[in-house]
């Protein structure tokens, strides 16, 4: 019998009354998804996508307690039985897969992101210390909210008990409210709930015995916390480790993740970005599950089966939060049970689509997989009623998905590529630095076209004498874009462009200027590259302030980076001119003049303009359709989802 690839990950595990069958986690994590306070059924489908997908464990987002834990517009609420129906639609649907499920309950004290109708909302902690990030000054919870708020937690868990879930996970992580109890520089308390640990743990201990009484013996009682809130101010990982030694004996887990929500630094922990390491937290968890009598779990850039397989076979945790991995690829566990690793679509942490969109209060998806969030509408392919031949030009990320999606249906597809080799400007973004696993993107839709059974034809400029004769049924096109030069007045600087920088086609000076019109990561990356590599660089960027399109964790990661290399970053510039050595910038908001002298060289990040040249040609001659950045520039998710659209379509 052929010893399976990964046997510690598969192995099964008994939580006090709930019995796991694998170690797989996705852990909990805001989708959007929800209508009203209430679990629907696209948050019901999105979770069991993961479940059948094969996931032993999956933890719902977070649930307020209490009416002053609204921290978003958009959140779970349990305050009352009407969640009821909800949460049991949901575990009915994980359980037919033999999922467990745990719902997290909720309340964030200080750290209120927004409120539902756009006022500043009222927010409570331990005690009054501000918030940085949100700039939240909190009024100090009297002992007759603080019983108030604890039963809140006991009528939530019960509740959830009642619909059917396997356990209720306590969040205590990110500095969230029972961290601000923990944090002897935030719970600043003269009474029975501060001053000494065990006063601070006053809290904890109550809600923890709380929750027990309200459900029953089988029922499971876990505790998120973070392994070090990653901030001068947070809990450090010795405070942390000491609370969880005291609290250890009420819990039947401990989940284990990092930072803070209170800082932009801490912040970037919440859902770390591809700058940070893989399974970064595995010492952290180590030390913890060392310490302990409790099944440990972990979270943090775990991506792959075969991380999680040694983190468990080295006695570091338990449990592995895959989080991302399955919001990518949600047959994820089924694929790696059955010894088909290579055929997994892993998650680059890019952060795009999944806390990206959260962050804009949009449903969550995945750039790689369109997919996700979208169950309700993609849930299974369906096959084409009439089987066509279609020619794809263009074997960017956004080709390759609808070229994926189309012989998914039953259509005979090529896919033609003008280079020697697929992946569009996805090849260029993985030469930034610590961007490298945005290439993972390319070998990912690589291994989908081959099981898909896509002709590729590589070094192959398609024009309308090609597809007269090769007479296709349905072209799409899907032919990028290339750098956009604008016109300005230049009188003898050197000046060149991001994609002439990262192919090595230039030499660059010693003295370098960046324009940055995108304010997304081009530019901050290319100001980076150039100072690794010798220059001195400055980053003009024609918004507010660097990063404005990313992610906020990515951004805050980039904009910690810049300021550690020296790079000065120049806001509100807009490019006007050059000559010599001089660079002329216009203040966007004030309209005055930003004129920087001693530069050799300037780099333009100033977006792109699409290559479509192509569609006038094939206009009237075939079926024909168009996808991503030769409709207009933007980014890889927008290519990847119309890819998607377009294959669905055809």
């Amino acid at each position: 019998m052929t010893r399976p690839l990964f046997p510690q990950l598969f192995s099964p595990l008994v939580i006090r009354g709930a019995r796991l069958k694998n170690r797989i986690m996705s852990t909990g994590h805001d989708t959007s998804l929800p209508t009203d306070g209430r679990i629907n059924d696209a948050l019901v489908a999105y979770h069991a996508a993961r479940a059948r997908g094969g996931a032993g464990l999956i933890v719902t987002q977070v649930a307020g307690v209490h009416e002053t834990a609204r921290y978003t517009s958009h959140m779970l609420m349990a305050t009352d039985d009407a969640c009821i129906p909800g949460y049991r639609k949901l575990a009915e649907a994980c359980h037919a897969h033999d999922c467990r499920v745990f719902a997290q309950l909720f309340h964030p004290g200080r750290e209120i992101m927004e409120s539902g109708d756009g006022l500043l909302a009222v927010a409570y902690s331990a005690s009054s210390v501000p918030n940085e990030r949100f700039r939240v000054m909190p009024r100090q919870l009297t002992p007759a909210l603080i019983a108030e708020i604890v039963e809140g937690y006991a009528q939530a868990a019960r509740r959830i008990r009642q619909a059917g879930l396997d356990g209720v996970e306590l969040v205590a992580s990110h500095g969230y409210l029972p961290a601000q109890f923990l944090n002897p520089r935030i719970n600043r308390r003269d009474d029975d709930y501060g001053g000494g640990l065990d006063n601070r743990l006053r809290f904890l201990r109550e809600l923890l015995d709380a929750l027990r009484a309200a459900t029953d013996e089988d029922f499971v009682i876990g505790l998120r916390i973070s392994a070090g809130e990653c901030d001068e101010q947070g809990l450090s990982v010795e405070e942390a480790l000491e609370s969880c030694r005291h609290l250890q004996s009420r819990l039947d887990y401990l989940s284990l993740v990092a930072g803070t929500s209170a800082s932009h630094g801490g912040a970037v922990h919440i859902v770390p970005p591809m700058a940070i390491a893989n399974a970064y937290l595995a010492g952290e968890a180590g030390l913890f599950r060392a310490a302990l009598d409790i099944p440990v779990f972990v979270a943090g850039r775990i991506n792959q089966p075969q991380d999680a397989e040694a983190l468990l076979a080295a006695g570091q945790a338990d449990i592995c939060g895959m989080t991302r991995a399955l919001i990518c690829d949600p047959e994820m566990p089924g694929k790696a049970a059955e010894g088909r690793p290579d055929d997994i679509r892993a998650c680059i942490a890019c952060n795009q689509a999944c806390i990206g969109h959260f962050h804009r209060g949009l449903p969550i998806s995945c750039i790689q997989h369109p997919e996700t969030g979208r169950e309700l509408q993609y849930d299974g392919l369906a096959p084409a009623t009439r089987r066509k031949r279609v020619m794809v030009i263009g074997g960017g990320p956004g080709g390759m998905k609808a070229a994926i999606t189309a012989a998914r249906r039953g259509h005979e597809v090529t896919l033609f590529e003008a280079g020697s080799q697929l992946g569009g400007q996805a090849l260029l973004a993985q030469l930034l630095p610590r961007r490298a696993e945005f290439g993972g993107i390319v070998s990912n839709l690589s291994r989908e076209l081959t099981l898909a059974g896509v002709r590729v034809e590589r070094n192959c400029r398609v024009d309308r004498a090609l597809v007269e004769r090769a007479r296709p049924d349905a072209v799409v096109l899907a032919t990028g874009a290339h750098p956009y030069r604008p016109e300005f007045p230049n009188d003898g600087l050197h000046v060149v462009d991001a994609w002439e920088v990262l192919r090595g086609d230039v030499e660059v000076g010693g003295r370098v200027l960046v324009t940055d019109w995108r304010c997304d990561w081009i530019g901050p990356g290319i100001a980076e590259k150039l100072t690794r590599a010798g220059s001195r660089v400055q980053l003009a960027v024609n918004g507010p302030h660097m990063g404005e399109a990313l992610p906020l964790y990515v951004r805050d990661q980039l904009a910690g980076e810049l300021h550690r290399l020296g790079i000065a970053v120049i806001p509100y510039a807009r490019l006007y001119g050059c000559d010599g050595d001089t660079v002329y910038l216009q203040h966007s908001a004030s309209g005055e003049p930003i004129v920087l002298e001693g530069i050799d060289t300037l780099v333009l990040c100033q977006g792109h303009q699409p290559v479509d040249d192509l569609r006038e040609e094939l206009e009237g001659l075939v079926e024909l359709h168009a996808l991503g950045d030769c409709l207009a520039p933007r980014t890889a998710e927008e290519a990847v989802y119309e890819g998607l659209k377009v294959g669905c379509a055809l």
